[in-house]
């Protein structure tokens, strides 16, 4: 008996220990969540040109060139599409020694997806560039549409991609403006440590043109250029003065932790030799000149005629003006506010003249054209693809200041035709239907003809411009 319960308690023994085992060992560690970078935190005067690659890569192979002329390495961000449909060109970007990263599958807005077809995005892309270059996209990931949240971050960085990376200078390339916008965009902002967003696609067409004199100028101003490999290894130089350290997290601003410390942005800014008070990184440490202690901040007096509004977590002064039916301008004239693109959570503003929000005045619509309400995710570019205009045309006919702020709600008026034409089908050849994320450098590719083919078969006044759901004949 006493053999059998000493047998019995054994078996019992590593019963438990096994079902143990299986329930730790089934349950995946979660990494750390990947880190956001938009500038690198350096003082040296060094710069990454980075491109990224969507579909068609049209401009990949000439862009690969003027970089080796110039003895440039840069850093390309990948999707797992463009690979199968031009893979020869993403084996040259390895070859030529660049820095790969990984930017989707297909491109999808990463905040609109579930955390499980991130992930499928993400690995599908890693097995199809290991296969064909035998190296990883890993650590490094580029958001489609530079679109995240805290979800994606946790996703991405469970993946394995330890750095998402932003921009300090977006190019606009992809509207198509020229190779001086474009030389002119990077040359006037340029700052140590910048990291320059640029793409490879059929419509960037002036950025291999700009490429030349604007990598001949910053060489010139004195910056050398780096993969993001090298800039993530460089290290700033802090300050001298006394004070305390500070690590930046995320969603930390100069002005919120100057308020915390009872310090002035600008004192901040000197002791650690800042040259942009709008550009501090997750991770970054600061010197914090005077008292190593934070203090309270004093709350500001609420003048008495207007009504206050008490900052959100994502608001804008942009936001927070049309809401309530003023202008920039005059919140910042009715706050003593120093710098329009700091404001902080919690902050308490006064909203001069009306003590409830308005309903922005809607704008006249001329009686010619259509109009168009934006929805969450629109852009300019994306609106005017889909009415077959360009984006100036559109800029043009509502008065728009800055082609990059448009906010949902906003009615736009679209010149010409209210609906996309439909182009007349030519009765030679075979007829293909456009899908979303088609280019004609893809649907050329997939047919064995070239794009001018394309473009004189359908009448195509502007190769950038065709739509979902449009009939392409193909010679």
């Amino acid at each position: 008996m006493n053999t059998s319960r000493k047998g019995f308690r054994h078996l019992f023994g590593v019963i438990l220990s096994l079902l143990l085992f299986f329930t730790f060992s089934a349950t995946p560690a979660l990494a750390a969540t990947s880190q956001i970078i938009y500038q690198g935190s350096t003082s040296n005067k060094v710069v990454a040109l980075t491109f990224d690659d969507g579909s068609d890569g049209y401009y990949v192979q000439s862009i690969l060139n003027t970089l080796s002329a110039n003895n440039v390495k840069a850093t390309f961000f990948l999707t797992g599409q463009g690979a199968e449909n031009h893979p020869q060109a993403i084996k040259n970007i390895v070859a030529a020694g660049h820095d790969i990263g990984n930017h989707s599958y297909n491109h999808p807005d990463f905040t609109t997806v579930s955390t499980t077809e991130m992930t499928n995005q993400l690995n599908r892309t890693e097995t199809i560039i290991a296969n064909l270059t035998g190296k990883s996209t890993k650590p490094f990931f580029r958001a489609p549409f530079g679109s995240y949240n805290s979800t994606v971050l946790q996703t991405v960085g469970n993946a394995g991609y330890t750095y998402t990376f932003q921009w300090t200078i977006d190019t606009l390339d992809w509207t198509g403006n020229s190779s001086t916008d474009i030389y002119n965009r990077v040359i006037n902002n340029v700052v140590p440590g910048a990291i320059v967003l640029m793409h490879a696609g059929y419509g960037a067409n002036g950025t291999n043109a700009a490429l030349p004199n604007m990598i001949n100028q910053l060489r010139a101003m004195g910056y050398s250029f780096v993969t993001l490999s090298q800039l993530m290894n460089t290290t700033s130089t802090p300050g001298t003065g006394s004070g305390t350290n500070y690590t930046v997290q995320a969603g930390d601003t100069l002005y919120a932790i100057a308020l915390r410390y009872g310090v002035t942005v600008q004192a901040i800014v000197n002791a650690n030799g800042l040259t942009n008070a709008n550009l501090i990184r997750v991770g970054q440490v600061l010197t914090i000149p005077g008292t190593g202690t934070p203090t309270t901040p004093t709350t500001p007096t609420t003048p008495t005629t207007g009504t206050s509004y008490t900052v959100k977590a994502g608001d804008t002064l942009y936001a927070i003006a049309l809401r309530y039916g003023v202008t920039v301008q005059a919140i910042v004239n009715a706050n003593g506010i120093t710098n329009a693109n700091l404001i902080r959570v919690g902050q308490v503003l006064t909203i001069p003249g009306t003590s409830t929000p308005t309903t922005p005045t809607t704008p006249t619509t001329p009686t010619t054209g259509t109009s168009y309400t934006v929805k969450a995710g629109d852009t300019l570019y994306a609106i005017a693809l889909r009415y077959g205009v360009t984006i100036q045309q559109i800029v043009t006919a509502n008065n728009i200041a800055n082609a990059n702020l448009i906010s949902i709600g906003q009615v736009l008026t679209i010149p010409g035709t209210g609906t996309p034409t439909t182009p007349t089908t030519p009765t030679t050849g075979t007829s293909y239907t456009v899908k979303a994320g088609d280019t004609l450098y893809a649907i050329a590719l997939r047919y064995g003809v070239t794009i001018t083919q394309l473009v004189n078969a359908n009448g195509i006044a502007n190769p950038n411009l065709i739509r979902v759901g449009q009939v392409l004949i193909i010679p």
